[in-house]
C-alpha cells in the first residue's frame, strides 16, 4: 500500500510553471484540453497577453498532462476524443483527394477541435477552403455539387445530425487571407495557428500564415511562419469567371432568409451562426483573474 501511495504522490504533483505556461493551461482548460510537456512549450502564450496580470491557478501534472486542479477528468476526455480523430481525418482527406482536381481550389484545411487531434464522436468535420481570386462562389458551388454527387455527407443549415459530415463553414478568396484587425485576439490566433492543410497549392498555406503573422503576438511558438515564395496567379479559367456573379447571387438568394450572424461577402463567407470568441475571451480573463 505504501508503494502505491508513493507512486500516486510522485505522479500527482503540483506543477511549478512560469506565468505564460500557466496562462496556456488556463486557456486550454476552456476547451477541456490538458497539455503535454511539448504542447506546453508550443502553446505558451505571448508576453503581451499577460501584461500586468499573473495567473494564480493551481496546476497539476499527472500521467503526462498538465491541467488545472480538480480537472483530472479532462485527461480521459481528451484521450477518448483522440480515438475519433483518425476516422474523421480520413473523411477529410478523401474529400481533399477529390477537390484537388478543381483548379480554382487553392487550399483545404482542417479547423476547429479536429485540428487539435480532438473530436467528439458525434462531431462534424470543420473545413476552411481558400479559392482562386474572383472564383470563391463558383468554387463553392462546384465543391458542394461534386461532394454530393459522390456521396460525401455535407452538413446543411439547421442540420441536427452532424456526425462525420463535412462542414465547409469558412471560405476565403486568396486575395483576402488576412484576418480583420477587429477580430484579432488570442482565440482567432489559436484557431489559425492550429489548422492542418489537406490541399496546399501554390504555397497557399504558407501565404495564409504569413498574412496572419500577427498571431505570433499571442502564440509565439505555435507555428513556423516564413515569407512564402511568390505564388502563381493560377490558370485563367475564363468560363468560370463568366458565371461567378451568377453563382454568388443565386447562392445568396437561397440562403438569404436563413442568415443570422453569418458573414456572406464577395470574397469571404463564414457560416458560423454562433461566434464563441467572446465567451472564450471572457472565460480566459476570468481564469487569469483567479475567479
Amino acid at each position: 500500500m505504501a508503494l502505491f501511495q508513493l507512486r500516486d504522490k510522485l505522479n500527482n504533483k503540483t506543477a511549478t510553471l512560469n506565468p505564460r505556461a500557466q496562462a496556456s493551461v488556463i486557456y486550454h482548460d476552456i476547451f477541456e484540453y490538458p497539455l503535454t510537456g511539448g504542447e506546453l512549450i508550443k502553446w505558451e502564450v505571448g508576453r503581451e497577453v499577460l501584461k500586468n496580470k499573473r495567473a494564480t491557478k493551481k496546476i497539476i501534472f499527472k500521467n503526462g498532462f498538465y491541467f488545472l486542479s480538480g480537472k483530472e477528468g479532462y485527461t480521459f476526455k481528451r484521450l477518448l476524443r483522440e480515438r475519433n480523430y483518425n476516422n474523421k481525418v480520413t473523411i477529410a482527406r478523401k474529400a481533399g483527394n477529390i477537390l484537388n482536381y478543381i483548379p480554382s481550389i487553392k487550399g483545404l484545411f482542417i479547423t476547429g477541435a479536429l485540428a487539435m487531434n480532438s473530436a467528439d464522436k458525434n462531431a462534424d468535420v470543420d473545413l476552411l477552403v481558400i479559392t482562386q481570386s474572383g472564383l470563391m462562389w463558383t468554387s463553392r458551388a462546384l465543391v458542394l455539387i461534386l461532394l454530393r454527387l459522390l456521396g460525401f455527407p455535407t452538413r446543411r443549415f439547421d442540420d441536427k445530425n452532424e456526425k462525420d459530415k463535412l462542414c465547409l463553414n469558412l471560405w476565403l478568396d486568396e486575395e483576402n487571407l488576412s484576418w480583420p484587425p477587429n477580430k484579432r485576439n488570442i482565440f482567432s490566433a489559436h484557431e489559425i495557428a492550429q489548422i492542418k492543410p489537406i490541399i496546399n497549392k501554390d504555397n497557399i498555406y504558407e501565404s495564409f500564415l504569413y498574412s496572419n503573422r500577427w498571431l505570433k503576438r499571442y502564440w509565439p511558438n505555435s507555428v513556423r511562419i516564413i515569407k512564402p515564395k511568390r505564388r502563381s496567379k493560377g490558370k485563367m479559367i475564363n468560363f468560370l469567371y463568366l458565371i461567378e456573379a451568377f453563382a454568388r447571387e443565386s447562392q445568396y438568394l437561397y440562403m438569404k432568409r436563413k442568415i443570422t450572424k453569418e458573414i456572406v461577402g464577395k470574397n469571404k463567407a463564414v457560416f458560423h451562426p454562433k461566434d464563441i470568441s467572446s465567451f472564450v475571451l471572457a472565460k480566459f480573463e476570468e481564469g487569469l483573474s483567479g475567479a
